[in-house]
C-alpha cells in the first residue's frame, strides 16, 4: 500500500473508534439523539408498568425485532457477496478486478474487500445481539406482574429499560456499520475516496445525532418527559 492508503486507513480507524467517545462528549455538553432516547425509553417502560393491557408495548417491540431481522438478513447477503469474491480464489478476484478495480495489486484489493467484510461482520453481530436482547425485553413485558406500589412500578420500569436500551444501542451500532462499510467500499476507487467517504459518513452520523431535526425534536420531548 502507498503512504496515502495508510493515511486514509488510519483516518478510517480513527473515525470508527473515535465515534463512540465523541458521542459521549457531545451527550455531556449538548445532548445527542441516542442519549435522549435512553431517557425516553425509560419513561416508556415505566409507563408500561401502569397499563393493565400491554399489547401496544409488545407490538412496538415486535416491529423493532422485525426491523432488526431485516437488517441482519440484508447484512448477511452483503457479507456473502463480499466473501464470495474475497475467498473465491484467484479467478474470482481477477474477475472482480476486471470489472472495476483496474490495475490494482491483488493484495491491496484483498485488503480493501477485507475492510468491507469486517465492517459488515461487526454490524451483523450487533444486529444478532440486538434481536436477542429485544426478545428478552419482550419476555419481560409479557411476564411483568401486576404491581400496586409506585416504587415497584419504577423499579420494574428501570429493569425493563436497562434491558431495552442496550438492545437498541446494539441496533444503532449495526446500522452504523452500513455507513462505514460504504466508506470502506469507496477505497476501491482510491485512498482519497476512502478519506472523503469516511469523513462524510462520520460527519453525517454526528449531525444526525446532535443537530438534525429529529435530534432537536427528541431533545424537546425529553425535557417534557424527564422527571
Amino acid at each position: 500500500m502507498t503512504l496515502f492508503d495508510w493515511l486514509a486507513l488510519g483516518l478510517f480507524i480513527l473515525c470508527w473508534l473515535g465515534y463512540g467517545p465523541l458521542l459521549g462528549l457531545l451527550a455531556r455538553r449538548s445532548g445527542t439523539l441516542n442519549d435522549d432516547m435512553l431517557v425516553i425509553r425509560r419513561v416508556w417502560m415505566t409507563a408500561m408498568t401502569h397499563r393493565e393491557i400491554r399489547l401496544v408495548d409488545s407490538q412496538l417491540l415486535g416491529h423493532t425485532i422485525n426491523s432488526g431481522g431485516f437488517f441482519a438478513s440484508t447484512n448477511l447477503l452483503l457479507i456473502a457477496a463480499v466473501a464470495s469474491v474475497l475467498f473465491g480464489g484467484e479467478q474470482a478476484m481477477r474477475g472482480f478486478a476486471a470489472v472495476g478495480a483496474g490495475d490494482m495489486p491483488m493484495k491491496l484489493l484483498e485488503a480493501k474487500l477485507a475492510l468491507m467484510l469486517v465492517c459488515l461482520a461487526r454490524g451483523l453481530l450487533d444486529f444478532i445481539w440486538s434481536i436477542r436482547q429485544l426478545n428478552y425485553a419482550l419476555a419481560l413485558i409479557g411476564a411483568a406482574p401486576e404491581v400496586h406500589t409506585e416504587a415497584d412500578r419504577v423499579a420494574l420500569g428501570d429493569a425493563a429499560a436497562n434491558l431495552l436500551n442496550p438492545a437498541l444501542s446494539a441496533f444503532s451500532q449495526g446500522v452504523r456499520g452500513y455507513y462505514f462499510a460504504l466508506a470502506a467500499a469507496a477505497w476501491l476507487f482510491g485512498p482519497l475516496w476512502l478519506a472523503l467517504g469516511v469523513g462524510a459518513a462520520f460527519c453525517l452520523l454526528v449531525w444526525r445525532q446532535a443537530g438534525s431535526p429529529a435530534a432537536r425534536a427528541i431533545r424537546s420531548a425529553r425535557r417534557l418527559l424527564e422527571p
